[in-house]
């Protein structure tokens, strides 16, 4: 151990307490409550405009608010992956509490940056403990106890500083990454709402949109499967995907004749609701060879690939698909979805039917999903880097230089 670097407990630090079971009331005092829902992918929470406010009958004491630099954990949550989870609280002007679900941090010491000990409670190590103290994965509920016998190496001030800024640098990178994969989103938006509607036009291209049923333009070739293909499912955000490697296992049938084949390029929809996609979802498959899903999915193959990329790029919306399906689709009474795939081709879309048109907008779309792809490794690389050097920084194996 470095001899300026001390052992530590979290109960040396901090002040722990539990939030609040707040009832609601029809009058009384307002106070903003944060919860578990507040907690998400951040780090930090210093905008306080979406929190909602509870009204309680009577005041609230000091005690239950939260102050500038406090730390929130997840205490309790339906999904075991929160539990732990923190935010530092920063840039709080207002009264706010805290929800039961959540246990404070108050900070105590001097000894401590709390910009740093929230980097600590975020890192592999505070994992490892929690994983020792609360049984492995299984963790259900983080007690103050475990909180407060969470043990670590506390550098000097001046070095947990010196961290903070070298991982604020790593902070800055990523930011700027999920900047350009948001204006990347963006750019998709557009996309979907200018050039796909037909509203804008590439540069050379003047023939006329149609508005054409799809059983114009896809064709369900009725194949079915040959013995030899993977089963695949399809994903909101990854399309068609292997089932044992998406999903872990596979939950086909025993017999799989009566598979649907999929060929490079086909439009598979899927009749079951998914997330956002209450009706079902539409995807191209991206698979460079034959594979089978489910004969509960409608498979088709379109006049050309790239109508088929076109037609993947427009219901990546839950609203686009929603506007094409809501008047085919019968709903029954457990809310199942009852759809043939000669009703699923009956709706109408205006589309180009130049082929080179077709090819050109297509060629947008794709070039802007490699780019997207290539921000999404970036991201990842980063994040791991990012992991790996605050793990090295906090056990001192590497040191922040003055």
């Amino acid at each position: 151990m470095y001899e300026d670097w001390k052992p530590k407990y979290l109960s040396d630090l901090v002040e722990l307490r539990n939030g609040v079971n707040f009832t609601r009331a029809a009058s009384g005092q307002a106070v903003k409550v944060v919860g578990v829902a507040h907690f998400r992918d951040r780090e930090v929470l210093s905008d306080f405009a979406d929190v909602d406010s509870v009204i309680l009958n009577g005041g609230i004491a000091q005690d239950d608010l939260l102050s500038e630099n406090d730390l929130l954990f997840v205490r309790s949550n339906g999904n075991k992956a929160l539990i732990g989870r923190c935010l530092l609280i920063k840039d709080i002007t207002e009264p706010v509490a805290f929800s039961g679900f959540t246990i404070r941090a108050r900070i105590t010491s001097d000894e401590v940056d709390p910009d740093f000990l929230s980097r600590v409670v975020r890192s592999p190590l505070f994992k490892q403990h929690l994983h020792r103290e609360g049984g492995g994965s299984s963790i259900s509920n983080l007690s103050q106890k475990t909180l407060a016998e969470f043990s670590f190496l506390l550098p000097s001030l001046p070095e947990q500083l010196r961290i903070v800024e070298i991982l604020r640098a790593w902070d800055a990178a990523l930011e700027r990454l999920q900047a350009l994969r948001k204006a990347n989103h963006q750019r998709s938006i557009w996309f979907r709402n200018e050039l796909f509607s037909g509203k804008r036009r590439l540069p050379g291209f003047t023939d006329e949109w149609c508005e054409v049923r799809l059983s114009e333009v896809l064709t369900e070739h009725s194949l079915r499967s040959a013995g030899t293909e993977e089963v695949f499912s399809v994903s909101v955000h990854k399309g068609l995907v292997n089932q044992i490697e998406h999903l872990g296992r596979s939950y086909a049938a025993s017999e799989t004749a009566h598979y649907n084949r999929v060929l490079p390029g086909d439009v598979v929809y899927t009749k079951s609701p998914t997330g956002d996609f209450p009706l079902g979802i539409i995807k191209q498959s991206k698979i460079d060879r034959e594979v089978i899903v489910s004969p509960l999915y409608g498979v088709f193959t379109p006049a050309t690939y790239d109508l088929g990329v076109i037609l993947d790029a427009y219901f990546e919306s839950p609203v686009t698909v929603w506007n094409y399906l809501h008047t085919l689709v019968q709903k029954g009474a457990k809310n199942t979805i009852s759809i043939t795939n000669t009703r699923f081709l009956a709706g109408k879309l205006r589309l180009p039917l130049d082929p080179n048109e077709q090819k050109a907008i297509a060629e947008v779309v794709e070039t802007s999903r490699r780019e997207r792809a290539a921000i999404e490794t970036q991201i990842r690389t980063v994040a791991q880097q990012k992991q790996a050097l605050l793990q090295k920084l906090l056990t001192g194996s590497v040191r922040a230089g003055a």
